[in-house]
């Protein structure tokens, strides 16, 4: 079991940790239950809130330079550009329901192959058409973010995300950072209203 974090807190995550050079970053939720009104497809589709529809989550991640920057737009990998130009950040594809238990969407990164020009990865969640479906995070319990040693499969560090995000439509749970030639983690857990991934990019251009 990997080290609990607190929102805003920060850990080293290489400093005596010399052969950790690969981490699997999970993202998971689970949609709120609702009461089973309305029918069978009612029970299956969210009960007719949030639109009727089930809510879709899609995690990525913004790698920014030392100015905190977004590098190009290249550099926002997401399940419509899953792999990093270095190789060094692999997303693992996209998850349409959040139902079952682990990890709902993966991303695999490589410290070791991460291009110098990259010193922060900041890992967003964001509801699939919000908007349109009339969603928001109000509709998802049990966020979490964790971080796994590939090389050993310990798990180094899990972050639940606790707070109430009613009326927030995309989450920022936590991001990795240089610190040196370390890199260490810090949860974030931040909501925001950006309705999708090109509008939490815009804001690190």
């Amino acid at each position: 079991m990997g080290i609990n974090l607190v929102k805003g807190q920060k850990i080293d995550l290489t400093k005596g940790r010399s052969s950790l050079s690969s981490v699997m970053v999970g993202l998971g939720w689970d949609p709120v239950e609702k009461k089973k009104s309305g029918g069978l497809f009612g029970g299956l589709l969210g009960g007719g809130s949030g639109g009727g529809a089930a809510v879709d989550c899609d995690a990525s991640v913004l790698l920014l330079d030392e100015k905190g920057k977004l590098v190009s737009k290249q550099h926002v990998i997401y399940f419509g550009n899953k792999t990093s130009q270095d190789g060094s950040v692999v997303h693992s594809g996209d998850n349409l329901t959040g139902d079952g238990d682990g990890d709902d969407e993966v991303i695999n990164v490589n410290l070791s192959a991460i291009s110098p020009s990259v010193h922060r990865l900041v890992f967003v969640v964001n509801i699939y058409q919000a908007k349109q479906r009339k969603q928001d995070f109000g509709l998802i319990q049990n966020a979490f973010i964790r971080l796994v040693d590939n090389g050993t499969k310990e798990e180094l560090v899990h972050y639940n995300l606790s707070e109430s995000y009613a009326g927030k439509t995309s989450l920022i749970p936590g991001e990795l950072y240089r610190n040196g030639s370390d890199w260490k983690f810090s949860a974030v857990g931040e909501g925001t209203l950006d309705l999708d991934i090109g509008s939490i990019a815009n804001k690190y251009l």
